[in-house]
């Protein structure tokens, strides 16, 4: 997973003097307050065969694998904060403007840009994203949305309020199977479900802070890298760039970076929202690193297709081997109702007892095939259309993945009113937001 990125290449494009970027701030707030900031209005629609001109913030790892996605676009600028990683990504775009800070990269190249793609850290997708959508682009982000509950809301309603195609990384959301299985249980196949389990075998936590840093290698720049978190030493295999999940001030653990694949299921076919009690439990609390293990129980209201809804998320070394009395695989989704179970993974699903679904026939196809993650996306930026996983879907799905890290850092269980993002508990609410190094701030 790479980062973002500010070392500008000459564009040849027009830059936006100051006072033209503060018209146009002053102009689009008013449009804002008026309600009809469109799309078309913030990044300028574009035909059906005409290419959009996209950003990309983060140029390896998960962040290519988005790249590889929309390659077929224009890619007119790329940031990185690893200058190897954006060396080698430049040799495949040699027309793209780099950068190593993203907020430059958009200030600079604006003017051309029509959407952005962003595949950094957690702690960078609020700030990078948000300056996008002020700058009137349309946006992709990974998951999950934000490194906070707060930023989640805030992100949501400014691409709301902006008008821009927006899109999060949760790829498995096009994928058939998870069509199927919101189809099935919708359809009241296994009556009326009451519960949900999820889980995933895999550990991002543990560890301690290192006494003492290393030298920063020279393609790295780690102030830009650290961004919004607070200053510490680079320290040589721990951060960048793959053991940064573990750490609490730039990811969330396995429930982070898993939870919005898994829990997105349950979310679809329960139509589920805000949670209204939260608690978690796993090894003592570490002030650095997430756990090695992690179960969290959400309570949720009643929704159109459900009534009041327990789900409970494993991870690590919590993750059970039977699930409702069913041997199970490593990671997956087991729905429990009235009438009958099912599990659930990327590619497949069972329906328990076996003996009654023997002969089940899944109901007919009522949610068309997708046209592919990005593909839904890209085509949202051109002429408007709905994407599945929006800002505003996933923004809920995001604050709720992370609200069951605010449990178990909070150390007990809290009521919340998801509407005006209240924890009933001091301890609970503090983790709801953070603080940002100056120059980093979502304002």
């Amino acid at each position: 997973m790479t980062d973002p990125a500010s070392q500008s290449c000459s564009s040849g494009t027009k830059k936006l003097s100051a006072i033209q970027r503060r018209t146009f701030v002053a102009t689009s707030a008013s449009v804002l307050a008026a309600g009809v900031f469109s799309s078309r209005s913030v990044a300028q629609s574009k035909s059906a065969n005409e290419k959009l001109n996209l950003a990309c913030v983060g140029t390896a790892n998960r962040a290519d694998a988005d790249i590889q996605g929309v390659k077929h676009e224009q890619i007119v600028a790329l940031c990185d904060v690893d200058r190897n990683f954006l060396s080698a990504k430049s040799k495949v775009f040699p027309d793209a403007a780099t950068f190593e800070d993203y907020r430059e990269m958009i200030d600079k190249e604006g003017d051309r840009i029509d959407a952005v793609v962003i595949g950094t850290t957690d702690h960078h997708h609020a700030p990078a994203t948000m300056h996008a959508i002020k700058a009137g682009k349309h946006v992709y982000c990974e998951k999950p949305l934000t490194h906070t509950v707060a930023e989640a809301r805030m992100i949501a309603e400014a691409a709301k309020a902006a008008g821009v195609a927006t899109q999060l990384g949760t790829q498995i959301h096009a994928e058939n199977n998870y069509r199927r299985v919101v189809e099935i249980v919708q359809a009241g196949a296994l009556g009326t479900v009451t519960d949900v389990h999820v889980w995933v075998g895999k550990g991002w936590g543990g560890g301690d802070r290192p006494e003492k840093g290393d030298p920063v290698p020279e393609s790295l720049n780690w102030d830009l890298w650290l961004g919004p978190a607070p200053v510490r030493p680079y320290a040589n295999g721990r951060y960048h760039p793959a053991q940064w999940r573990r750490w609490w001030d730039f990811g969330q653990g396995t429930l982070g970076d898993m939870g919005c694949h898994y829990m997105d299921l349950p979310f679809w076919a329960l139509k589920l929202r805000h949670p209204s009690h939260v608690e978690a439990e796993g090894p003592a609390v570490h002030p650095e690193t997430a756990p090695e293990g992690l179960t969290v129980r959400y309570k949720f209201p009643k929704t159109d297709v459900a009534p009041a809804i327990n789900m409970t998320w494993y991870d690590g070394t919590s993750t059970p081997n039977r699930v409702m009395g069913q041997r199970v695989p490593n990671s997956g989704v087991m729905f429990v109702g009235t009438d009958g179970m099912m599990f659930a993974d990327y590619g497949s699903y069972k329906l328990f007892p076996a003996e009654k679904f023997a002969d089940f026939q899944p109901p007919a196809k009522s949610i068309p095939d997708s046209i592919g993650h990005h593909r839904e996306w890209l085509k949202a930026c051109r002429d408007g259309s709905p994407t599945t996983c929006n800002f505003d879907y996933s923004g809920a799905l995001t604050e709720t993945v992370l609200l069951g890290n605010v449990a178990f850092r909070s150390e007990a269980g809290f009521g919340w009113n998801g509407k005006d993002l209240k924890a009933d508990t001091d301890a609970a609410q503090k983790l709801i937001s953070k603080s940002y190094r100056a120059g980093w701030e979502l304002t």
